[in-house]
């Protein structure tokens, strides 16, 4: 089975907004309600585990994920994290990776959706991050195109351990907002609305992927 699409894009555009933040931006709030450095120890988590998926290394050996404050992030997180993302955008690459079933966080699933995740959670996540540290994200028209078919039949209640609330866009709304409103983001979140960071938005649900 060929590659369906190419994670590339997005796991770069990802790899890029990790290591331009500052330090001092660390603890600020992200649109995911953890802060910037927990969410970046999200990141790291999330590229080994779905470059695992795409090897089947992680069959049978996953396990649900955990949401940190961030103290354990590396202290080499802008050159290891967007490494990591690298890794996972060349595993997925190989025809293998979109054979069968495999897993990631303790869920097994047939391979393709599996890879939509993937892109899910490096899309959102880059946007999450680039909103939180004032920085400009371009996501790839394919890419949403991609996200917009798997998520499209997301419940307004938002699917329990994976998504939150759907935050609703009308049809004409740009692809990238109606993307967001589907796994529950609010694409006019700005970090003065935030005061706060407690609870990520995301549970650690084991029917949470990643």
């Amino acid at each position: 089975m060929h590659p369906e699409f190419d994670l590339s894009p997005a796991a770069h555009a990802l790899a890029d907004i990790v290591a331009a933040i500052d330090d001092a931006q660390l603890d600020a709030p992200t649109p995911a309600d953890i802060p910037v450095r927990a969410l970046i120890e999200h990141v790291d988590g999330l590229a080994e585990a779905f470059r695992a998926a795409a090897t089947k290394e992680a069959s049978g050996a996953s396990a649900a994920p955990e949401f940190g404050s961030g103290e354990s992030l590396p202290g080499d997180w802008r050159t290891s994290v967007p490494a990591r993302l690298s890794a996972l955008a060349r595993a997925w690459q190989e025809s293998a990776a979109w054979e069968g079933d495999t897993e990631a966080g303790g869920v097994a699933m047939p391979a393709p959706v599996t890879a939509r995740v993937a892109l899910d959670e490096l899309v959102i996540h880059a946007w999450d991050l680039a909103r939180a540290t004032g920085q400009d994200l371009k996501v790839n028209d394919a890419d949403l195109a991609v996200l917009l078919e798997f998520l499209q039949d997301t419940p307004a209640e938002g699917t329990p351990g994976l998504f939150g609330p759907v935050v609703p866009m009308g049809p004409a709304a740009p692809a990238v907002h109606r993307v967001l409103g589907f796994t529950g983001r609010d694409p006019f979140w700005i970090p003065s609305a935030r005061s706060t960071c407690t609870a990520p938005r995301h549970s650690a649900d084991p029917a949470r992927p990643v």
